[in-house]
């Protein structure tokens, strides 16, 4: 899921100079045998092995409340949405088949664009019958091509980790705690908002993965915090970047950490600055320089 923000108009040009400059499909790396353990975050990775010890709760969940809600968001989105596919919409289309093949979706999921003046996106993020992202309208007037394609990564990414899935189990062990005690259910949902926030950072990574550009996914999350369609050639990645030391600089006080951590805690999607931090922290490690290399190898070893 992202966070929105307002938005004016969409111009006529694209919409900064990050959104044209993803890699070309000819350049990038796909990963077929990718698996989520493999992006995780990992406070998100560490939150969804413990949940698979209540397997029983798991499998209700998926068999009997996820169908009923996968139903009503197909009914919903099919009625008041537009569906994208070939005949409609086409580079949307191609734009999200290509992000399953670089991620190793194999289902491609049903993408809806539904009229709404906030840019968002969301899926119900689980990988059952019927798969399904939304995109606001709002949103793909902010974005340009290659910044769309990663905020469909990030959802895709959301589908593989199956977070729609956990965070309901998550729920309902929350409700049984708050019903135990309400300390207790307090502190269960305490650690839910933030294992939500790792699993956004978990998603960013997915979005990378496809950009394969880490200022196309930054660029996603400064218009996101403060994007504006008009002046859209005068923001700045690299600005951003300068920002978020700051808030790093602010936050590395007694008082700004405490600051920072009340104004965080809140939230179920991480701070702009936070997001942009990690992401470009990741985009230089040797976890995502080893994926891209040993995906590129097995390229190279296929002749790809």
């Amino acid at each position: 899921l992202l966070s929105s923000a307002d938005t004016s108009a969409a111009a006529d040009a694209p919409s900064s100079a990050a959104a044209a400059k993803a890699p070309p499909s000819s350049r990038r790396v796909r990963f077929p045998t990718l698996r989520a353990r493999d992006f995780q975050h990992p406070e998100d990775a560490a939150a969804t092995a413990r949940l698979r010890a209540f397997w029983p709760l798991e499998a209700a969940v998926r068999g009997l409340i996820l169908p009923v809600v996968e139903e009503a968001a197909f009914i919903d989105n099919i009625a008041s949405g537009v569906l994208v596919g070939p005949d409609q919409l086409p580079t949307l289309h191609a734009q999200l088949t290509e992000a399953c093949a670089i991620l190793g979706v194999a289902a491609v999921p049903d993408l809806y664009i539904r009229l709404n003046p906030y840019p968002n996106a969301y899926t119900l993020a689980i990988d059952g019958r019927r798969p399904s992202i939304v995109v606001t309208s709002a949103l793909l007037d902010l974005l340009g091509p290659a910044e769309t394609q990663a905020v469909l990564a990030h959802e895709l990414g959301h589908l593989k980790c199956e977070h729609g899935l956990w965070i309901t189990v998550a729920n309902v062990l929350a409700m049984g705690a708050d019903v135990v005690s309400p300390a207790l259910g307090a502190s269960v949902n305490a650690a839910l908002l933030r294992w939500r926030r790792a699993a956004e950072l978990t998603c960013d990574r997915a979005a990378l993965l496809v950009a394969q550009d880490a200022e196309v996914v930054l660029s996603v999350v400064l218009k996101l915090a403060g994007g504006s369609s008009t002046f859209a050639r005068e923001l700045s990645t690299e600005a951003f970047l300068q920002q978020v030391r700051r808030f790093e600089e602010s936050a590395g006080t007694r008082v700004g950490g405490w600051l920072s951590r009340n104004q965080a805690d809140v939230l179920t999607h991480p701070l702009p600055v936070l997001r942009a931090a990690e992401l470009s922290k990741w985009a230089a490690g040797d976890e995502y320089r080893g994926l891209v290399a040993s995906a590129r190898r097995r390229a190279d070893a296929l002749g790809a």
